[in-house]
């Protein structure tokens, strides 16, 4: 980082803050600084902010809820960016709705409910934003964010504001083609139903939640896919890493799928519990463990 580009960018966003110590940013705690963390609140500061950084050869890296992220010890050089503002606002259509990719995944399916519609219920327990589901097609068993996208808007690589229809989008599990864009909105369909219906399947899925993941704690959510047929929890279980611990780091005794950051964990704790898990996975299963979570900056360096 130099005193010049931090006077330059502070110009823009008067609101910059410098070295921002990620950990505050993310669900499990963990994360070094970002050089320079910018809130936008509208679609032209995005773009400004992407002009900006490309014309320096500097790195933008979108940071949601950070709740299914793992960020290097070292932190993130270049820009991290969060949105804000009119991304965080949800605007309803008969069965539609557009959502700003900086909308809360609870606060989608509340209003929706609230709507008396239903689909969106699958979301009223994820601790995301929009735009990272997108990125990573999140959902839970009762269904998952791309079943309901109809169109998604994000910026190219020259920074211009384009379209893509879902038949135009790969969706699978936990992985989307949107991955590495900017996000800047979506269209989803969703249903016409009865607001109690819906309001007791979503009670019923929280309920669940509760009962089988360790709500409260610093953690990042299901840290490894489900292998095919089969679930991570329990192989991770039948290799005896229950309880696993590295440093400040720990596997859940609640859920063998969740890692918390139980003392002051850093991303090199994690990642060693990571390495640890997959590799015992592998020698006993020859399964090979591919992550759910996203890893930005190296998680290994200190």
């Amino acid at each position: 980082m130099t005193v010049p580009l931090a006077e330059e960018l502070r110009f823009l966003f008067p609101s910059l803050k410098t070295d921002e110590p990620l950990s505050r940013h993310t669900s499990w705690g963990i994360g070094g600084p970002a050089d320079f963390y910018v809130e936008a609140k509208s679609r032209n500061e995005v773009e400004t902010l992407f002009a900006w950084t490309k014309a320096r050869g500097l790195p933008l890296t979108i940071l949601g809820q950070g709740s299914n992220l793992l960020v290097s010890d070292r932190g993130l050089r270049g820009v991290t960016l969060r949105l804000r503002g009119e991304f965080e606002t949800l605007r309803f259509a008969g069965d539609r709705v557009v959502a700003g990719a900086g909308v809360l995944l609870p606060q989608l399916a509340r209003a929706a409910a609230e709507r008396e519609l239903t689909g969106a219920e699958p979301f009223c327990g994820i601790p995301g934003t929009v735009g990272g589901a997108l990125r990573t097609n999140a959902g839970t068993p009762e269904g998952d964010i791309g079943q309901l996208v109809r169109e998604a808007e994000f910026l190219d690589a020259e920074g211009r504001p384009r379209r893509l229809t879902r038949d135009e989008i790969r969706f699978s599990y936990r992985e989307s083609s949107l991955s590495g864009l900017i996000l800047l909105s979506v269209e989803l369909q969703l249903r016409a139903g009865t607001k109690n219906d819906i309001l007791t399947a979503m009670d019923r899925q929280l309920k669940r939640r509760a009962e089988r993941q360790p709500l409260g704690t610093k953690n990042c959510g299901s840290v490894f896919k489900n292998p095919p047929g089969d679930h991570a929890a329990r192989l991770i279980e039948e290799v005896g890493l229950k309880g696993f611990r590295v440093g400040g780091a720990q596997v859940s005794l609640k859920h063998a799928n969740f890692i918390e950051n139980v003392d002051r964990a850093t991303a090199a704790d994690v990642y060693a519990i990571i390495d640890a898990l997959r590799g015992a996975v592998r020698q006993r299963f020859g399964i090979e463990l591919q992550l759910e979570v996203w890893t930005v900056g190296d998680p290994h360096e200190t």
